[in-house]
């Protein structure tokens, strides 16, 4: 399913937009889907990166506790 949206572009952004679509054999509509589509997907991969690096922060947080745990454990001088 489609819907319809309106924009509002600046002269220059529009005369541009209008160019590369022509550049590129496609209607101004499509030029401008395929750019959202490309903008989407960058957000979503920025989205992913930071979750990773969060969840990987707090593994790193995670492991050095349990690093320093086992190092007390192996120099116990009652063990």
């Amino acid at each position: 399913m489609t819907s319809l949206i309106s924009i509002r572009l600046d002269e220059n952004l529009l005369r541009s937009t209008k160019n590369k679509a022509r550049l590129l054999h496609l209607s101004q509509t499509e030029y401008i889907r395929r750019a959202i589509e490309q903008m989407n997907k960058k957000t979503e991969q920025l989205a992913r990166r930071r979750r990773l690096k969060h969840a990987s922060l707090r593994v790193r947080k995670e492991s050095l506790k349990i690093n320093t745990e086992f190092d007390d454990v192996e120099y116990d001088p009652k063990i």
